[in-house]
């Protein structure tokens, strides 16, 4: 196979025309690395899905933030300050 890759890849070049094949083969080599990424990366937002949905379902539905929001913590300056002897 790697044989027959030189020997193309020779013709081209006694062609005058290895500067356009080495191009196309960049741009399917590129379109390729592009479209696996994109598979990649839209699997991994299904298994994310997946996932929750069975946390979902063992768990029961998620209820309030997923993250830690500040607004809504308590300010401990506003809070009753201790009884006497506690």
């Amino acid at each position: 196979m790697f044989t027959f890759i030189v020997i193309l890849l020779l013709v081209a070049a006694v062609f005058g025309i290895l500067g356009a094949v080495l191009k196309i083969a960049l741009i399917l080599v590129l379109a390729f690395v592009l479209a696996v990424s994109l598979l990649t990366w839209a699997g991994w937002l299904w298994f994310r899905r997946r996932i929750r949905a069975f946390e979902d379902q063992v768990t029961g539905p998620r209820r309030g933030r997923r993250a830690f929001d500040v607004r809504y913590v308590e300010n401990e300056a506003d809070r009753e300050p201790p009884a006497p002897g506690n």
